[in-house]
């Protein structure tokens, strides 16, 4: 299976609309405009915040006010899905 991006749209604390689209851990703003186009929704603003978050954690969320167009849900939540990546463990003991 080929690494992807993972798109929620959140209303109401719940998922409303979601989709997976190819992406690269480096390059996710391709896929985000082909996600955005497949949901019939204008692309969010990628702001600073967007991007230290997507390097960090391999995710991101987009609140109404970065979109240019007014928007029916309270979030639009990417993830960057890697099948083959390793899965990290918490050093804690509880969870042995």
């Amino acid at each position: 299976m080929a690494t992807a991006l993972w798109v929620r749209v959140i209303r109401h604390h719940r998922t409303a609309e979601q989709l997976t689209r190819p992406c690269t851990r480096e390059d996710p703003e391709d896929a985000l405009a082909e996600a955005c186009h497949a949901l019939d929704l204008s692309r969010p603003l990628w702001l600073e915040k967007n991007e230290r978050e997507w390097r960090e954690f391999g995710q991101t969320r987009f609140l109404p006010d970065a979109f240019m167009e007014r928007v029916d849900f309270d979030r639009l939540e990417i993830e960057f899905i890697d099948p083959d990546a390793k899965k990290r463990r918490s050093p804690d003991p509880r969870n042995a």
